[in-house]
Formats: C-alpha cells, structure tokens, sequence
C-alpha cells in the first residue's frame, strides 16, 4: 500500500507496478497474492478504503483460508464493512467458478493420426459450402487439436489463403503442426497449380518457424484429397 501524508493512496495513484490489474499484466496471475486477486474482483474501494484495504478485511474474517471464504454466502459478505450486494455476489461467484472448475473433468481434445481424422474434424465446415473457404487445424506436439480455425472466405471459384494470417495464427495457439483445408465447390478434387505452390510455401515457411505442415486438404462433399495421402508433401 503506498500512504502519503500519513493516508492511503487510491490504487489508481499507485505506481502501475504496484496496482493488481496491471500487475498481473505485466507479471501473470502467480506473482498477486490472495488480496491482490480479491481486489481486482472487487473492483473499487469504500469511502477512504482501497479495493486491496476491503480484500485484507474479507481474509481477516476467514483466517486467510480460501475454503473457508468459499462458504460464504452475499449476505454473510454483506456484513463486513465496504461491501455491499454487488461486490458480495462477484466472489461469491467467483468462488463458485472455481469450484465448478476443480470439479470438472479436463476434456482431451481429439487426436490427429491421419487424414481421415482430420476431414472428419473439418467435413461439417466445409463440405455443403457454395463458395470456398479456406481452414486450419492447429495441433499441439501430440498431433491433439488446440483450435480449428477459418483463416478466409471467398468465391465459388476461389478464395486467398494468407501464410502470414495462417502462421499468425499458429504462433499465436503455440501449435507445433498445422493442417490446412478448402473446398472445392465444384467437386473436382483435382489440386490446382495455385493448390500445390501455397502448399510449398506453407512447408517451406513452417520450417523455419518449427511449425510442420502435415497435410493439405481439398474437400469435394463426402470425399477428399490429402497432398499427404498422395506424397505430395
């Protein structure tokens, strides 16, 4: 807490270093203590108590234990001076997220071994399309899914596919490989010269960012074409 003139600062008079929401900006959520987290779900102070004065008094009343403020209820949070219903009711819910979130199941996000897979992850987006659309599946180091993602969407002859958007793309989900998709609306699955050269950029690029492209595909309706299955990569 920074005093001046023998009184408390307002946290937005802090230096950005010190105040919790630009802390843990600056710093991520580990380096806050409990207080400084309550405080930022509070939002704002009362009367001549900062936010981070209201978070030490709720901990004060449950000993600093986060269980023990997870039981209670608004109108046991009411009780303590400074906070009203409003700021009750976000930790109460706040308290109740993490609760939902320890109890819940980590879903594992499905795996990537072929291009069966990966047309079986994509069909849905593209298959009954009339203008072409251009997909990535990004994928972590275990070929498990992180996102799909529509990097473009185009004519019913054609649509432009952006390395740079796509890689932006990848860097920014940390994704170790990448698959790639567009429809052809007309059914042909045949790959175009435009269709093999974005292909071979897109290795070539993903080299030198230690992204792999693993496949390209072309989807025509219930079938496909895989550069991979084909030996064109």
């Amino acid at each position: 807490m920074e005093i001046r003139d023998g009184q408390p600062l307002p946290i937005k008079n802090w230096s950005p270093d010190d105040r919790p929401r630009e802390k843990l900006l600056l710093k991520g959520t580990s380096v806050l203590s409990d207080a400084e987290l309550l405080a930022i779900l509070i939002g704002t102070g009362s009367g001549k108590s900062s936010a981070l004065d209201l978070s030490k008094r709720i901990l004060d009343c449950v000993e600093h234990q986060l269980p023990e403020l997870a039981k209670l209820k608004p109108k046991d949070l009411t009780r303590i001076k400074g906070i009203g219903p409003a700021k009750a009711i976000t930790i109460v819910a706040a308290m109740e997220l993490g609760r939902r979130r320890k109890d819940s199941d980590p879903v594992e996000k499905p795996k990537v071994g072929s291009s069966r897979e990966a047309y079986d992850l994509l069909c849905g987006d593209l298959m009954d399309l009339p203008h072409e659309e251009f997909w990535v599946l990004l994928l972590n180091r275990a070929n498990r899914l992180i996102r799909k993602h529509r990097i473009s969407e185009g004519g019913v002859s054609g649509t432009v596919a952006d390395p740079k958007v796509i890689f932006k793309s990848a860097l920014d989900h940390l994704a170790s490989g990448i698959i790639v998709a567009h429809n052809h609306p007309s059914g042909n699955r045949t790959a175009s010269q435009s269709d093999i050269d974005l292909t071979r950029k897109l290795k070539e690029a993903g080299k030198f960012l230690e992204i792999q492209l693993l496949d390209h595909l072309i989807v025509c309706g219930p079938k496909y074409f895989s550069f991979a299955d084909e030996g064109m990569l």
